[in-house]
């Protein structure tokens, strides 16, 4: 397709113009990664308009936009961010919540601006351009497969570090608001696991990018599935096991490490390597016992539990946030894994390295933990037989026991209980018991 977009007239004026209404809007956002910093200007990486501004309907405005703070390591680039602007004369009273402000000067001036995501017109126009690849200035547009047209949009209110619209109950598009030059693992990964076979996966049908930069992937929409962390409280609730459902998940798990295992490379890790990943462990629960007084008594054992983790781990790509809450399952049955992202906050490159794959077993079994917690009263039990179905699963599909080196799986899950402590601490105070439990169980083993 020819390029048909245009960057905006008058780009030197354009962010100045939008900086006030920025500078209010953006600190508000859930997925505005420097909440509590100042901000304290921009910079423009990109203005592209995907529909003239300039015309009697609405336009959608496609921009990059750095977001300078104070606190920034330095050598560090400030945080870019993808803004899909809307902006229109009038803004109907259906899109009123959707106001970002009026602009009062350059060349958009009297223009209402607004979050373009959550007007279904400026929606449906990105879905097009995705059915149709090529290039739209800076952007570039992919498909693996024809797509249907006309499919009507609705975004997801559940994201936080990005946003989602949902088409037609076909398709469902996640949009990175926080990017970062690199292959987005949420992309390249699926991408592998569907040229390896692995049907665990929805496969991306399309995506589009800028640079390097990875800025949204379309994949198939499983309406009729609910996610695992949904299913396992209403287990709790209802007073019922849940074993069989996580003995099956830890199948599908061992089924998408095997999977990235053949479709990527794996190494073992030197002796010397393992003793700096608990280095590291070890430097990160310094740094959160300053922030929680509450770890400081035991810190000794945890210190203890690193120091154990010792040989040379198989590292391979993982999912790198694996929890119930990023698992789908089928009516059917069937377990599906999705967002292979990461952890957001962490940089780029960080959640691209190899890994040993008990890390992500151990964020499923804090899962089971949190889960557990959620019922009054705690049900330390059904966590524990649901951690070890899973445990048994994992093996079952992969003929390796995630529980044959207990000293590494332990210096996972007590690292991820030590990232919650500090989390939930910042966060969510009335959670903070919860991770604090396994802290003391696995601080006295």
């Amino acid at each position: 397709m020819p390029e048909t977009a245009s960057t905006t007239r008058a780009p030197d004026a354009l962010l100045p113009s939008l900086a006030p209404l920025l500078h209010e809007w953006l600190p508000r956002q859930r997925w505005f990664a420097g909440k509590g910093r100042r901000v304290t200007g921009f910079t423009l990486d990109a203005a592209t308009e995907l529909l003239p501004l300039d015309g009697t309907g609405p336009g959608l405005l496609h921009l990059l936009v750095r977001v300078e703070q104070p606190g920034r390591p330095a050598g560090t680039p400030a945080d870019c961010y993808q803004l899909l602007l809307g902006v229109r004369t009038q803004l109907p009273p259906r899109l009123g919540p959707a106001l970002i402000g009026r602009i009062r000067q350059g060349p958009l001036a009297g223009r209402a601006v607004y979050e373009g995501l959550r007007d279904p017109r400026l929606a449906g126009l990105l879905y097009e351009r995705l059915r149709t690849p090529g290039r739209t200035g800076p952007l570039r547009f992919h498909a693996t497969t024809a797509l249907p047209p006309a499919l009507a949009p609705r975004m997801l209110d559940a994201e936080q570090s990005n946003s989602s619209l949902v088409f037609g109950d076909s398709f469902i598009l996640k949009i990175f608001r926080r990017v970062s030059p690199g292959a987005n693992p949420d992309l390249e990964l699926p991408l592998a696991l569907s040229r390896a076979g692995c049907a665990r996966v929805p496969a991306p049908v399309a995506w589009f990018e800028s640079g390097a930069s990875t800025l949204g992937v379309l994949q198939p929409y499983l309406r009729d599935s609910r996610d695992g962390w949904r299913l396992a409280l209403d287990a709790l609730a209802d007073g019922r096991e849940f074993t069989v459902e996580a003995r099956a998940l830890g199948r599908a798990t061992a089924e998408v490490h095997l999977a990235l295992a053949e479709a990527l490379p794996t190494r073992r890790l030197a002796r010397a390597e393992t003793e700096q990943l608990a280095a590291a462990m070890d430097r990160r629960l310094h740094a959160a016992a300053q922030a929680v007084p509450a770890l400081l008594p035991h810190v000794p054992g945890l210190r203890a539990v690193f120091a154990a983790a010792s040989g040379g781990a198989a590292v391979q790509r993982i999912h790198g946030d694996l929890h119930l809450g990023q698992t789908l399952r089928g009516s059917d049955g069937g377990w599906a894994v999705i967002d292979f992202e990461g952890e957001p906050a962490k940089p780029l490159d960080e959640r691209r390295s190899p890994q040993p794959t008990v890390r992500d077993v151990a964020g499923m079994l804090r899962s089971f933990d949190y889960a557990a917690r959620t019922h009054r009263p705690w049900n330390a039990d059904w966590a524990s037989r649901c951690r070890a179905a899973y445990c048994t699963g994992y093996a079952e599909a992969s003929g390796v026991d995630p529980r044959a080196d207990p000293a590494l799986l332990r210096a996972y899950e007590t690292d991820k209980a030590v990232y919650e402590v500090v989390y939930e601490a910042r966060h969510r105070p009335d959670w903070l018991p919860v991770p604090m439990s396994a802290i003391e169980r696995l601080a006295a083993r």
